[in-house]
Parts: structure tokens; C-alpha cells; sequence
């Protein structure tokens, strides 16, 4: 095969390189989907590993025994919690309607206050208008509901099938790219993949970890307050803590709705301060959770500044929400490997390992002795 000339091979990579961020570009819609469904795949990924050392199955075989098992879980869970709660939040439902008119009527007359008077009829209004959305949808809206459902149906399919692709079929996309690196800079770049690698790795560790440290706060907390499930409750909330911001709201207001139907057993207050109570509770100890547990598990994991830690996912969670503050670590420990890698080679550092390279080195020796 005859070579191409060095201006011709600069030519063709510049166009190749342009080629490549129009795809991006024109494609950008599907990138959020696939790094979705590459980080779902990552979670997934150890337990393929570990089926398939452990009983000697072929990676193929391990990836779909889990894949499948993960989605009749997924399924199979909410299907058997939804009906035991449906009557209790159908009840909730009524509950709110009833005290949404019981507010409409109050501020419906002024309100008097030491001598002065004010008018919260426009209150009143929003909440009636509050009332039609919930009650009655419009019919204007039917199609975009339709058209949203429609979309979100097929993005999830992607992300469903991408999983799989990524599972099963990682290995070789991951030896396709190393492969792309000059041949005298594979052994470095692959170097590089397995310092990246061990960050990754290293986080979801992290992850399992503040995972159980929630879960078994909250169970412990419900417990004393006397919520019935406390324990269910808590797996809940440890479960949910993956997902930030969403996940928590939803693992207390499940907290707060089954303290509002069935109260505490043993404090001798209303359902309505009980939950009052679950959400204070709530709210102090997410608020620990954020602002100590997750970036010192975090820091701890992945050997950076707690502080750091701190202010990215408060910036990423602005930025980029909830996937943003899920991936900003991993994302930005790699990113100062890789920055840290190119430094080393501008300024003509010939050290074989990289100070990120023997300081995972030295964690793991220390481990070892510590486990010997």
C-alpha cells in the first residue's frame, strides 16, 4: 500500500477532524442519551466481570445474565410497590384538593395583621388555577404531552439498547481506540487508560459506599422516629443517593407521605407534625450528607481536595444538573490525569510514571500491607 505524503495526511485528518465535529454537532441530541447509557453500562459492568471470572462464562454470557436480570428488577420492583401505594396516594391526592379549597376560602377575605390589611385574593386565584391543572389537563396541551411521552419512549430505547452494546461489546471498542495511537505510544496511552480506569473504579467504590452510609443513617433515623417501613424507607434513600437531587427528593417524599397516612408509633402528635418532623430531620441530614459525606467519600476515592469537590458539583449540578453532578468527579479526576499527561510531554518529561500513576500505585501498596 503506497503512503500518503505529509501534506496530504494533514489535509485529510484536518477534514476528517472537521467531519467528525459536524457529526457531533448535527448528532447532539443523542450524545446526553449515550453517556447515559455508557454510565449505566460502567455501573453494570463489575458484576458482568465478576459473573464471568467467578463461573467461567463467556463475557457475552455474563453481560446478558445480568442485563436481563437488571431490567426484571427495574421492572419488577416498581410494579409490586405501585399498587400497595396507589390507594394511599390516591387518598393524598383528595387530602391536597380538600386543603387547596379550605386555602381558597380563607384568602378569600383579607387578612388583618397588628392593624394592616392584605389582600391574597391573586393567592387564591393561582391556587384555583393550580386545582384546574391538577383535576383537569388542557386539551391544548394533549399533543405535546403525546409528543414528549412519544420522544422519551424512544430515547429510553436507545439508552436500553446502548447498554447492552456497551456491556457486551466494550473490550473490543476499547481495543479499536487504544489501537488508534501510534504504535511507540501504545504501551503509554494504555498506561493512561488503566490510571483513568482506576479513577472510575475507585468512584464507584465511593458510590457503594456513601450508598450504604445513607441508607443505614435514614434507616436508623426513621427507626427512631417510629415511621413504619423505616427500614424500607432507608434502602430506598440509600439507592436514590446515585441520582442527585431528584433522588433524595423523592426517597423523603415518600418518607414524609407514608408519616402523613400512618404517623409515628410512638410520637403523640398529628400525622401532619410527624411529617413536618420527617422532613426536618430530612433536611439536616441531606444537608450533612452534601456538604460533608459526599465530598470527603468522594475526595477520599479519587485523592482530591474535599473543597474542590465541593464547589464542582454545586457547579456542575447548576450547569449540567443531575447527570453533570453524578459525573463531574470521575470526569474531572480523568481530565487532570490526561492534562497532567500532556504537561509531561510539552515540557519533554521523560518519567515513565505519572505522579497520578504512583500514587494509585502507592494506595494499592498500602492496602495490601494493611490487608497482610
Amino acid at each position: 500500500m503506497s503512503s500518503w505524503s505529509l501534506p496530504f495526511r494533514y489535509v485529510m485528518g484536518f477534514l476528517l477532524l472537521v467531519a467528525v465535529v459536524a457529526f457531533l454537532f448535527y448528532a447532539r441530541e443523542a450524545i446526553m442519551p449515550l453517556v447515559v447509557s455508557a454510565f449505566i453500562a460502567y455501573l453494570f459492568s463489575p458484576a458482568a466481570v465478576y459473573l464471568s471470572e467467578k463461573t467461567r462464562l463467556s463475557r457475552r454470557t455474563a453481560v446478558t445474565i445480568v442485563y436481563f436480570t437488571a431490567i426484571v428488577l427495574v421492572v419488577a420492583i416498581p410494579a409490586t410497590i405501585t399498587p400497595f401505594f396507589l390507594d394511599e396516594l390516591t387518598g393524598v391526592g383528595h387530602d391536597l384538593l380538600s386543603l387547596i379549597r379550605q386555602l381558597q376560602v380563607v384568602l378569600a377575605e383579607p387578612v388583618r395583621i397588628m392593624g394592616m390589611s392584605f389582600d391574597l385574593a391573586e393567592l387564591g386565584l393561582g391556587l384555583e388555577q393550580l386545582q384546574s391543572a391538577l383535576v383537569t389537563p388542557l386539551p391544548e396541551n394533549a399533543f405535546w404531552i403525546l409528543e414528549s411521552t412519544s420522544r422519551g419512549t424512544i430515547w429510553f430505547l436507545v439508552i436500553i439498547v446502548s447498554v447492552y452494546l456497551f456491556l457486551a461489546y466494550w473490550p473490543d471498542m476499547r481495543d479499536w481506540l487504544l489501537s488508534l495511537a501510534p504504535a511507540s505510544s501504545r504501551a503509554e496511552v494504555r498506561d493512561l487508560y488503566r490510571q483513568v480506569r482506576a479513577v472510575w473504579m475507585a468512584y464507584l467504590r465511593g458510590q457503594l459506599l456513601l450508598m450504604l452510609v445513607v441508607g443505614v443513617v435514614f434507616a436508623i433515623a426513621w427507626t427512631i422516629l417510629g415511621i413504619p417501613g423505616a427500614f424500607v424507607l432507608g434502602v430506598i434513600a440509600g439507592l436514590f443517593t446515585l441520582v442527585p437531587d431528584i433522588g433524595p427528593v423523592f426517597a423523603v417524599a415518600l418518607a414524609m407521605g407514608v408519616a402523613l397516612l400512618e404517623g409515628s408509633n410512638w410520637i403523640p402528635l398529628s400525622n401532619v407534625w410527624v411529617m413536618v418532623i420527617v422532613f426536618l430531620v430530612y433536611f439536616v441530614l441531606i444537608n450533612l450528607k452534601n456538604m460533608w459525606l459526599r465530598p470527603f467519600i468522594m475526595g477520599r476515592s479519587v485523592h482530591m481536595n474535599e473543597g474542590v469537590i465541593f464547589v464542582a458539583i454545586l457547579v456542575a449540578t447548576i450547569l449540567y444538573g443531575i447527570l453533570g453532578a453524578l459525573l463531574v468527579v470521575p470526569v474531572l479526576a480523568s481530565a487532570l490525569i490526561l492534562i497532567n499527561y500532556l504537561l509531561r510531554k510539552i515540557l519533554g518529561d521523560t518519567s515513565e510514571k505519572s505522579p497520578e500513576a504512583l500514587r494509585f500505585r502507592r494506595s494499592r501498596t498500602i492496602k495490601k500491607v494493611n490487608r497482610n
